[in-house]
């Protein structure tokens, strides 16, 4: 293993739960932004294609049209359920991990 700047050691994944609790504090919101992104997009894109792109392809193409059309459908649809699925994740691990780092600071005296 190789050490690591400060010449403390060899050079871990992770030393410590503290660094890991702070650096899983510090990307949080952008995953929890990230998965409302996600949403947001998709249900524009469904919103404001849906009337355009697959009422017209459905009409008037042929089946593989079709299919791909129905295929979009399902996926922008899955999409926004999964990235909801993760934003309820974040919100309700987000107030635990917020209450773990306050105890941690409460314990370590900072």
């Amino acid at each position: 293993m190789e050490a690591d700047d400060e010449g403390r050691g060899p050079s871990l994944p992770l030393r410590t739960l503290h660094d890991f609790l702070f650096e899983i504090d510090r990307e949080w919101n952008k995953f929890r932004t990230g998965s409302l992104v996600s949403i947001l997009t998709s249900l524009l894109l469904f919103v404001m294609y849906f009337p355009r792109f697959f009422l017209v392809t459905l009409k008037r193409g042929g089946p593989f049209e079709k299919l791909l059309a129905v295929a979009i459908i399902v996926a922008l649809l899955y999409n926004a359920y999964l990235s909801y699925g993760q934003h309820q994740f974040y919100r309700r691990w987000e107030k635990r991990l917020g209450l773990l780092l306050h105890l941690e600071e409460e314990v370590l005296g900072e």
